[in-house]
Order: structure tokens, then sequence, then C-alpha cells
């Protein structure tokens, strides 16, 4: 039909949205920009991350816990059908827990913003690890799009990915 109807399909699909918020006040660092080949490469799905300015993980999405590892390095969230992993700093498994605190557990219902962990900041970048958390989509391709769309300086609650169905 008419341009202005293109416009209108292009917002109706877009409001149709899955919108995953940051975890965390902080820097945008795109997945090729990542410090660990695994999570640069996509070998675990497409990804992006924040450089934290403070030691808060918050719910990108409203979901359910389904995983929380033991030593509280990775957290995984369902919600919509999408899968998160959120994965805590970088080789940060190494310090089994220390500097990290659970305020969830497996199987409960979590909203966008609301607290997963407690990180410290200062320990984990003393015992030489990156702090950065890197929010990957593991079931990107059960979706037509995913896009990253951070940029700059981010709060917690500044979209960016979009997926849409």
């Amino acid at each position: 039909m008419g341009i202005f109807d293109r416009f209108k399909k292009k917002e109706s699909t877009d409001n149709s949205a899955i919108r995953v918020t940051s975890v965390t006040k902080g820097k945008y660092v795109p997945m090729n920009e990542i410090p660990d080949d695994v999570f640069a490469g996509g070998m675990l799905g497409p990804c992006c991350g924040v450089d934290p300015e403070e030691g808060k993980v918050l719910a990108p999405i409203d979901g359910t816990v389904i995983t929380v590892a033991d030593t509280l390095h990775a957290i995984g969230i369902e919600g919509n059908g999408v899968e998160l992993l959120i994965h805590v700093g970088i080789d940060t498994v190494n310090m089994k827990g220390d500097g990290f605190s659970s305020h969830i557990q497996e199987g409960q219902k979590v909203k966008k913003g609301d607290l997963l962990l407690g990180m410290d900041l200062d320990k984990i970048k003393a015992a030489g690890y990156s702090p950065i958390i890197i929010t990957i989509v593991t079931n990107a391709d059960s979706f037509s799009n995913v896009s990253f769309i951070g940029a700059g300086q981010m709060d917690a609650d500044t979209e960016m990915i979009r997926i849409e169905k």
C-alpha cells in the first residue's frame, strides 16, 4: 500500500519485540570486544557485555531463574521464550563464589530490575579477573532477529538487546 503503511507494520513488529535491558550500570561492550574468545566468538550464542560501575547484577527480563552456578558466576533466566545466560566476569569461576552473593534461587520468578547477585568489583579485579558481565541469548536461533542496540554508558534499565519472534 502506501509508504506510511510500511512504517506502521514495522512499528507493530517492533512493539511485539522482547526488550532485554542492561544487567547493571556501566559501559556497553560489543560481542567482538569481550576479552574472551568463547564469548567474542559467539560460541555460546550471540552476546554483549557491560563493564560494571557497581556490584549489582539485575534481571534484564521478567522470567524464571532456571539455573544458578554453585560458584555464583553464572545465572540462567527464561522469560517469554527467551533463554539468557548471564555470565559475571571472565574466568571468575576460579573464585569459587568468593566475592559474590546470591539474592535468588533456582525456580524463582523475577521481574526486570530485580537484584540477582551482588559482586565485589574490587575483589574481582584484585584477583586479576575482568568483571565484565556478559548477557548471552542461548536460543537465538528460535527467533527471527536478535539485535544488539546498546552503546556507550548504560543504566540498568537501558535496553541493550531487542529480540523479534
